[in-house]
């Protein structure tokens, strides 16, 4: 059966909204991976209908981006994206073999991420401008980051209505709009009900953000790049010189635990990784940061 590209990619988009039930932001990533994959079909394979396309054009687009430069990880990605949307095109029955069955991926280069120490957390908690009357938001929005090890995303669409301050829980809904149920720290909920109290019950909040948790000063929910700046401006003050994001607290939150003997499966189910060997990389964090003790303490390690 013949089809075209653009009603193909426009089921696809469909598939990963209604279907995958996956966010926005996966949404528009898988897209333009694979939008971009049709357009070298098209233009330099002359591939016209998306059901034609073999394996030997995957392995073309391949060499590709090796041409291009691209790192492992981000061809790593890109195959993914294709082999996502091959799988479509075989539900939907346009595609009866899987061109990218006997294709390899490009070995991952497993880069630690970058990690705070636990007073570096507390140099920039601390550091909030509590002058401001955002301060006491700024303040509430770090605590929570570390203390749930939440993605932007997440802390951004945090609603009130899934916040249980007698047990301290919050109940997140990460990726593929999957929820998941993680415990709040004291000092996380005291600067929550801090700003709730002393900030939020002040705005004019705007029809549609009424259960959304922070807010900015004209009432409607915060960007992504207002969370960063809330971070980099913080961070500048407190004199912590390391390239930081909100992400950096997140890795912060899952290291620290495990190094304090965590249950990976514990911090699995708090991050909401999938799979146990996204998290296992914090194992390796623990291992760093134990060769770091032994060398910084150890009276015979640098001898």
């Amino acid at each position: 059966m013949q089809t075209d590209w653009k009603s193909t990619l426009k089921g696809y988009e469909d598939y990963l909204a209604l279907e995958k039930g996956l966010s926005e932001n996966s949404i528009e990533a898988y897209n333009r991976d694979v939008n971009q994959f049709a357009e070298f079909l098209l233009v330099e394979c002359k591939v016209k209908n998306p059901n034609t396309f073999k394996s030997k054009h995957i392995e073309k687009y391949i060499s590709h981006m090796y041409d291009l430069g691209l790192a492992p990880n981000s061809q790593a990605r890109i195959i993914s994206g294709i082999r996502s949307f091959c799988k479509y095109m075989r539900i939907e029955k346009l595609m009866d073999v899987d061109p990218l069955e006997l294709i390899s991926t490009p070995k991952l280069n497993r880069k630690l991420p970058d990690v705070l120490t636990v007073d570096d957390i507390e140099r920039i908690i601390s550091s909030v401008d509590m002058s401001k009357k955002e301060g006491i938001r700024n303040r509430a929005i770090l605590e929570v980051l570390y203390s749930c090890g939440l993605r932007v995303s997440e802390l951004i669409t945090l609603q009130i209505s899934r916040i249980d301050l007698v047990d301290n829980l919050v109940r997140v809904i990460g990726k593929g709009n999957k929820e998941r149920i993680v415990p709040i720290g004291s000092q996380a909920c005291e600067a929550m009900v801090d700003y709730m109290d002393q900030y939020r019950s002040h705005l004019n909040i705007n029809a549609g953000h009424e259960d959304t948790l922070f807010l900015g000063r004209y009432g409607r929910g915060l960007t992504r790049q207002m969370i960063f700046t809330i971070l980099k401006n913080t961070a500048i003050i407190a004199g912590i010189k390391k390239k930081l994001s909100p992400h950096t607290f997140r890795h912060s939150f899952a290291t620290h635990l495990v190094e304090h003997g965590a249950d990976l499966r514990a911090v699995q189910e708090m991050l909401g990784h999938a799979q146990i060997t996204t998290t296992e990389i914090y194992t390796h964090l623990d291992k760093r940061y134990l060769q770091d003790q032994v060398n910084q303490f150890h009276p015979r390690a640098n001898s």
